[in-house]
């Protein structure tokens, strides 16, 4: 691959830019603050000499990449914007208005896998400078970076019993496989279908049939526990592995059927397993570890009261 092809001619038969657009806009006053030289030679880390096609010049990618995140535009909005807009031309590098692109839109594609980290570190540094030179920022802005992650969406899963189940389920079998037991049914493939029912009923309001899929999904758990503690019987190495992971299985599903023996609840959303509803009704506020003497069923009442009340009131 050559060097990019930055001595490009002029058309003759082509308006010159210079005679349509207005200098003092603010594209074309940016276009003359940036140091094109410094963006080009660490862009030239990419290009390796060789046969084949030139690449674009190194300002039309750096332009189009920082005019594509200053508008928010999709690669396809930027092609059209930059064959309809005289200044985005400018701002790349061009001399003459050109009715069509000179590039493929897959072209940035390969230009984003082609860019390291040096180029985007370059990209940052120099658009720093230009608003340091500009007077955009001062020097005691760059002292010190406040990054605000507020508006980020965190990548947090609500552990709902159907998921935790399936969890268990998935690392049993993992292990299982791992150590060489077989086991006599997975239920894999069963399993991740009836976790992801028991999402679908739960946001359609069908909790009887969520409430159903939730008991498949148990029942089968109990059935691996049981088949993979017959098989590591007596087999003291296995026993130890599987142990922790078996205790923490078997614990989950004894207590939530001690909980609905003792009509005790697990605090639980209704709505999408990843993003909970926040409101009252869609929330069961239920209690968890009381013992079933007289002084905690008051409390239990207390606060099925408040939970009453409280359905009236969004929170």
């Amino acid at each position: 691959m050559s060097q990019p092809r930055d001595d490009r001619q002029d058309d003759l038969f082509r308006p010159p830019l210079e005679e349509i657009i207005n200098f003092r806009h603010p594209l074309v006053r940016l276009a003359g603050e940036i140091d094109w030289d410094f963006l080009a030679r660490r862009f030239s880390s990419v290009c390796r000499v060789g046969p084949g096609q030139p690449p674009l010049p190194t300002r039309l990618v750096a332009g189009l990449f920082i005019l594509k995140h200053m508008h928010n535009l999709s690669d396809e909005a930027l092609c059209e914007r930059w064959v309809e807009n005289p200044y985005f031309q400018y701002f790349c590098g061009e001399v003459v208005f050109r009715h069509e692109l000179p590039f493929d839109r897959s072209s940035l594609t390969r230009w984003r896998q082609r860019l390291g980290e040096e180029q985007i570190v370059a990209l940052l540094q120099e658009s720093l400078s230009v608003a340091h030179r500009t007077g955009a920022i001062d020097t005691k802005d760059l002292e010190r970076v406040a990054i605000d992650t507020t508006v980020q969406e965190k990548a947090i899963a609500h552990p709902t019993d159907a998921r935790l189940t399936h969890r268990a389920i998935a690392k049993l079998v993992e292990l299982a496989k791992r150590e060489g037991v077989e086991l006599r049914q997975s239920y894999l493939r069963l399993a991740k279908r009836a976790a992801i029912m028991v999402g679908r009923y739960t946001h359609a309001h069908q909790f009887k049939r969520a409430r159903r899929e939730l008991k498949f999904l148990r029942t089968r758990l109990g059935r691996i526990i049981r088949d993979i503690r017959r098989k590591i019987e007596g087999n003291t190495a296995l026993e130890d592995r599987f142990g922790p992971l078996l205790d923490r299985a078997a614990g989950s599903t004894s207590r939530a059927a001690s909980a609905r023996a003792k009509g005790l609840l697990v605090a639980r959303a209704r709505g999408r397993v990843h993003r909970p509803r926040q409101s009252a009704r869609a929330v069961r506020v239920r209690l968890q570890g009381l013992n079933c003497h007289s002084g905690h069923r008051a409390q239990g009442r207390a606060v099925r009261a408040s939970r009453q009340g409280a359905a009236r009131q969004p929170i």
